[in-house]
């Protein structure tokens, strides 16, 4: 638990430490960059620990080995090839993200039922007949999958996927899957995270009404 924790964290002091060797800063700490991601600078120095990287008394760490550390630890060094099931708003607006490439995924396929979709490029993606999918799977040996299908659907995509050999799913519907224990998912629940947003904003209506 602990370990997925900082997985989760890690990604967000590399973005700031990219940011920083664009400024052309060689060396940052556990205290800037706690002040920058509001993160306790000893859990920083704990999850940068995880990486084997090694500070520099007074100086902290090297920026450009930090960068090289974190994305070697989180294995974002290979870019991982991901097919997408579900081309509808969101699908889209996934295959439009150019920024998971840095991250170490690249979608190359898109996959639909829709007849509408199918033949469609985006960003240079092109959205193939859902048959063609497990057959492709097998051939290009791809381990991730994305779902972005209406959640009534999202079980049986998650099958056809474990049943073709993807070891991971970005599960981008509600759906809690059932899945092989051996198959990582990440669900991404948007819905959940609307409602919590909703609840916190009414809650700061409530204070200000009470003020």
């Amino acid at each position: 638990m602990v370990r997925n924790s900082a997985i989760r964290r890690l990604p967000l002091y590399y973005r700031h430490i990219l940011k920083m060797q664009k400024d052309g800063i060689q060396y940052t700490s556990a205290r800037i960059l706690s002040e920058l991601t509001g993160v306790h600078k000893t859990q920083i120095r704990k999850d940068i620990a995880l990486t084997g990287l090694v500070g520099v008394p007074r100086r902290g760490h090297c920026v450009n080995a930090l960068i090289k550390a974190i994305a070697e630890y989180l294995n974002w060094n290979d870019i991982s090839s991901a097919f997408l099931v579900g081309a509808g708003n969101l699908g889209k607006a996934l295959m439009n993200f150019d920024s998971f490439e840095k991250s170490g995924m690249k979608i190359i396929s898109a996959f639909d039922v829709n007849v509408h979709e199918i033949g469609v490029v985006i960003n240079d993606i092109e959205v193939l007949p859902m048959d063609k999918f497990s057959d492709l799977i097998k051939r290009m040996h791809i381990n991730i999958g994305i779902i972005t299908t209406p959640p009534e659907v999202a079980q049986e995509i998650a099958d056809i996927m474990v049943a073709a050999g993807i070891k991971g799913i970005w599960n981008f519907t509600y759906t809690q899957l059932e899945v092989p224990d051996d198959i990582v998912v990440e669900s991404v629940d948007l819905y959940r995270g609307l409602g919590v947003l909703s609840m916190r904003l009414g809650n700061i209506d409530n204070l200000s009404d009470e003020e």
